[in-house]
């Protein structure tokens, strides 16, 4: 769904930040990078911070010398801005610019995302070639992300925007309840062991034993937690054996 974004970096300073911004572009689902007339480009630089997985994304990106050329051919076009007020009005945030982004995606349009360089941002100039501008809500202590930060945070709202269903996180594996073998096995080995600490008494202890049963009838046991009890109760024989009565 995102294949027709791409990510504009304009007049970046140092290649580390660019290899940090494949890395995060990879991890949105974003492959199109383009680099603007960037300062003193070193992919030796940059590779270690894009990592393997998105080395692909950073040695395909399309380096070219001015902004117009790295849109052209684009329909719609958003930049980036940590400043507001005068001829920034209407700024969008990411949320909803991903909206936007993904309603003209789904009809087909190709989308471009333009981040200033690290130092001052995108100009009025360069701003005045995008569609819309947007900015990242930021505490008033620190209103300036990091390239790759921003690159991350934009395309985060992006991706969640171009998913059919609504993400949810991947729950716990469950594990399968314990069969009826296994509480079996349980209860003669809790037995054993309770009986070795002298808590069970020693007159009828199957008896003794039946509100054991009925707390565990209560709940369903579950094969890891049949695991943990098996583990507690051979360890509570093992110390007996070991440091019980009569034992040095």
């Amino acid at each position: 769904m995102l294949d027709n974004l791409a990510v504009v970096l304009f007049r970046p300073k140092y290649p580390e930040n660019i290899g940090s911004a494949a890395r995060a572009c990879l991890n949105m689902g974003v492959t199109n990078l383009i680099i603007v007339d960037p300062y003193n480009f070193d992919m030796e630089k940059a590779l270690p911070l894009a990592t393997a997985h998105a080395k692909h994304v950073l040695e395909n990106a399309r380096i070219v010398e001015t902004l117009p050329e790295a849109v052209e051919g684009f329909t719609s076009v958003y930049g980036t801005t940590a400043r507001t007020g005068g001829w920034r009005k209407g700024l969008m945030t990411p949320a909803s610019m991903a909206g936007v982004v993904n309603e003209r995606l789904r009809s087909g349009g190709k989308i471009a995302i333009v981040f200033g360089p690290e130092d001052r941002g995108l100009t009025n100039e360069e701003t005045s070639i995008c569609s819309g501008l947007l900015t990242i809500p930021t505490s008033s202590e620190a209103t300036s992300l990091n390239l790759a930060q921003a690159v991350v945070v934009v395309l985060y709202e992006c991706f969640l925007r171009s998913l059919d269903t609504p993400f949810v996180p991947p729950g716990p594996v469950e594990a399968r309840p314990a069969t009826v073998q296994e509480q079996e096995t349980l209860f003669a080995n809790l037995q054993e062991s309770l009986a070795a600490i002298d808590f069970l008494k020693e007159d009828n202890p199957d008896y003794w034993m039946l509100p054991f049963r009925r707390f565990f009838a209560k709940i369903n046991l579950k094969r890891n937690e049949f695991n943990l009890l098996m583990g507690v109760c051979r360890q509570v024989q093992w110390f007996v054996r070991t440091y019980g009565p009569g034992k040095k």
